[in-house]
């Protein structure tokens, strides 16, 4: 049920994205023929206007037929895409893009309003409630993760294996701190860390080991001061842009890293998730209740915002690459040209895929 809800926010997701597209060509008067809910084969339709509204049976997105996007129609009608300025062109295509990046400040924005999980020393709005100390990561291979610490569990209790009366307080605003404390002033002991996890108490015991991190031992644990962060509507909004931004941000950056990788036959796939390992973490957001959904539902809106950017004929940011050269050279690309570089680049992103979805199934059965 909860793969179902998150596939379900997946086809949102894409809808918006089309939805941008749509609404901007009617904003300049293109031609519209068809809006899409789903894929065909289709189930029943409503015209209005010149817009056809379609309810289709294959639950895998959306679309939308803007006339004109084709070289081979519409050259001379002046409602026609192809027709149109170069700059109107242009914000159709990158309209996409701009309304999944505001609909992930919304979803963020509730979720703000409706209270969220965000670190004591967060930057903005606010004052954070209820504080716990969470764990915010596990470095691979580490002792914390050959323990069965995950990212998520809440660090109740940590004390020595030899000695239970030795135990860190934890009554402040900087328990993470007293917990890493106490791990570092014992790295010669083995330490039980006492987490709640889906509700349930369980005990994990690590010990520090060298290599982990450079100059000193280590358990592998990240932590940090985490509460609830519940605003009103206004500062939820203005919290909601602060977080998109640092998620593009980060996001930016990685992608852009690992395209870099892959260029330079270094990328870790492993690293990455395809469809698969998106779905099945997914569902497990969903079940952890509305906030973890929402920022995932942000996160991933922003994702599919950026990897349309890349300049990959087949998506957005290649079509506007294309729109770009014919603004320079003052003609249009070959249509030939366009097809073939369409081809490649759907190759490519299959390709991709299909890789990154091997080792999701990897992860998933090793």
């Amino acid at each position: 049920m909860f793969i179902v809800f998150f596939i379900l926010i997946l086809v949102v997701l894409i809808i918006v994205h089309e939805f941008g597209h749509f609404i901007v060509a009617k904003l300049f008067g293109i031609r519209v023929d068809e809006f899409g809910i789903f894929f065909p084969p289709r189930l029943f339709a409503i015209k209005k206007g010149e817009t056809e509204y379609s309810f289709n049976s294959l639950p895998l997105g959306g679309f939308v037929k803007i006339f004109g996007e084709n070289y081979d129609e519409g050259k001379n009608d002046p409602r026609s895409f192809v027709s149109k300025p170069r700059y109107i062109q242009a914000a159709v295509i990158v309209a996409g893009i701009v309304f999944n990046l505001i609909f992930a400040w919304l979803v963020l924005s509730v979720g703000y309003m409706a209270g969220l999980p965000t670190p004591v020393d967060h930057v903005g709005y606010g004052q954070v409630q209820n504080i716990e100390v969470l764990v915010t990561g596990i470095l691979p291979n580490s002792p914390a993760d050959k323990s069965g610490l995950v990212a998520g569990d809440q660090i109740v209790k940590v004390q020595t294996a030899t000695d239970v009366l030795d135990t860190a307080t934890l009554n402040t605003n900087q328990q993470a701190s007293a917990v890493t404390n106490f791990i570092t002033a014992h790295v010669n002991d083995s330490v039980i860390l006492t987490v709640v996890r889906d509700g349930q108490t369980k005990e994990f015991l690590a010990r520090a080991a060298d290599g982990v991190i450079t100059g000193r031992k280590a358990i592998g644990v990240e932590l940090d001061d985490v509460g609830t962060l519940k605003l009103n509507p206004v500062l939820a909004l203005g919290q909601g842009a602060i977080l998109g931004w640092n998620i593009t941000e980060n996001t930016a950056v990685g992608l852009l890293s690992f395209f870099k990788h892959i260029f330079t036959a270094t990328a870790n796939f492993s690293e990455v998730s395809g469809p698969i390992g998106i779905t099945v973490y997914g569902a497990a957001a969903i079940k952890q209740g509305f906030a973890a959904a929402a920022v995932l539902t942000a996160l991933i809106s922003i994702n599919l915002a950026l990897i349309n950017i890349v300049p990959i004929p087949g998506l957005d940011g290649g079509r506007l690459l294309i729109i770009i050269i014919e603004a320079i050279i003052r003609r249009p690309v070959s249509p030939r040209i366009v097809m073939r570089l369409t081809i490649a680049g759907f190759v490519l992103l299959i390709t991709l895929m299909i890789v990154v979805s091997y080792h999701d199934i990897a992860k998933l059965v090793g």
